[in-house]
């Protein structure tokens, strides 16, 4: 592979610097192989192309379109757009799809999150390390005239729509704090929450993609403070924060604490369950074990997955899951296309509530059941080496290697994975208490670290 499309080509999408490493050449010629690897050269077909709120991202998106032309591609730009909002656009008009954005990464990077038609995932094993092969050999190479016709469509309504159509929110009227971070939900939120009969307090809607205010990753604590001390603030019924392309949505509750992604996982695969009787739900390897536990005891079979969405994504597909999430916020549903969307996340949470005349922290009581660590990050120089050495430490426990290492004992598990993109290990422990799950936590760090 060429030396600038290895640098930037990920497990699941293309992600680096601008311009140091993506421009508008790297993008131009990513587009043309692009468009051979989804067949809409030479022969004609359409792609959906959209972009987030960067600086970089409508260079980017104009060369990637030049690209897909050059080889004999049509092309609808959707223009401003969230990842899931793209993902409608891609299943909507089954057309195959490119969206440009850097996701919750600083203002100095951006990249490009791809499919195929009907939104479906494209990784790195599934065609992306194609294409990035495939337009490394095409950099260097002259592009003939653009064949292909370019259509601008605004689809922001058809979205809106499509998303409150899959989540009604009916009952009592909500008070909600939406925080955008100054990313693509300030585009998405109010089209979306006009249709819906909520009270909206918004928060960084100005899109902005120097993010002047906190990043626009809800992972990190930090940038939720703001939104909790607003919610507060307010008197809301909760609070939610999407990331720089609004794909993954947190909740906070009416106390402005965070909700954890497990428990709004149990609660969606609840409501799924309630419609779909005996329905399958997918939970990757970090989330609480209340989440098939709440699932087997609602009567739906609990799929255990990888972390990742390209995964979970053919996992979904392989299972007919009707319902996956996964701990870091992502979410994903069978009738939005297999794709994930922080969006719909929101509506079902909204819509649970509301059809109660309680808090946010008294609905999640019961999809709450132990104390959890957080992901905790350590720098190492040799994952396999550790991860080799707490095989050994823990060698009379029940482990599993489906993604990373997991140990099981009756009280507590824990779960240790290796960084795709860095010399990182990802901690995650749970336990039946906070005293148990501390006791593990910092015996492990200690193996890790030590």
């Amino acid at each position: 592979m060429h030396p600038r499309f290895a640098a930037v080509t990920k497990a699941y999408d293309v992600r680096g610097t601008t311009p140091d490493q993506l421009d508008a050449s790297l993008a131009l010629a990513f587009g043309r192989a692009y468009a051979d690897e989804v067949g809409v050269s030479e022969g004609g077909g359409t792609v959906v192309v959209g972009h987030d709120m960067r600086d970089t991202s409508p260079e980017l998106a104009g060369a990637i379109a030049d690209g897909i032309r050059a080889q004999g591609g049509d092309v609808v730009l959707i223009g401003l757009a969230s990842t899931d909002m793209l993902y409608a656009a891609s299943g909507v008009l089954d057309l195959p799809g490119v969206m440009v954005t850097a996701s919750h990464n600083p203002a100095g990077y951006n990249g490009f999150k791809v499919c195929r038609a009907g939104a479906r995932p494209i990784g790195l094993d599934t065609g992306l390390a194609t294409i990035a092969e495939a337009a490394g050999d095409l950099l260097e190479q002259p592009v003939g005239a653009l064949l292909g016709t370019l259509t601008e469509r605004d689809f922001l309504q058809e979205y809106a729509e499509l998303v409150v159509s899959l989540a009604p929110v009916s009952g009592r009227r909500l008070k909600v704090v939406a925080d955008a971070g100054n990313g693509m939900a300030g585009h998405t939120a109010s089209a979306v929450l006009d249709k819906i009969d909520v009270e909206l307090v918004p928060l960084y809607f100005e899109l902005d993609g120097t993010f002047p205010n906190h990043e626009a990753n809800p992972l990190d604590s930090s940038t939720l403070v703001d939104l909790q001390a607003a919610v507060r603030e307010h008197g809301a019924d909760l609070g939610l924060a999407f990331d720089g392309d609004a794909d993954r949505c947190f909740v906070v509750d009416e106390r402005g604490e965070l909700v954890a992604p497990s428990a709004i996982t149990a609660l969606i695969g609840t409501r799924y369950l309630a419609e779909q009787p005996g329905a399958t739900i997918l939970h990757n390897v970090i989330t609480s074990r209340a989440v098939p536990e709440i699932v087997t005891e609602n009567g739906g079979t609990a799929v255990r997955t990888p972390v990742g969405h390209s995964l979970i994504k053919a996992e979904m597909a392989r299972t007919d899951a009707v319902f996956g999430g996964e701990h870091s916020g992502h979410f994903y549903f069978r009738d939005f296309y297999l794709a994930d969307s922080g969006m719909l996340a929101a509506l079902h949470v909204m819509g649970a509530l509301a059809e109660t005349n309680g808090t946010v922290s008294q609905l999640m009581e019961s999809f709450t059941r132990y104390a959890a660590s957080g992901e905790i990050n350590s720098t190492v120089t040799d994952a396999t080496e550790v991860i080799d050495r707490l095989v050994e430490a823990y060698g009379d426990l029940d482990q599993d290697r489906l993604d990373g290492l997991t140990v099981t004992a009756d009280t507590w598990w824990f779960n240790v994975r290796a960084s795709n993109t860095e010399p990182l290990l990802r901690l995650n422990v749970e336990g039946d208490d906070e005293a148990t799950m501390a006791k593990v936590r910092d015996e492990v760090l200690g193996h890790i670290r030590g």
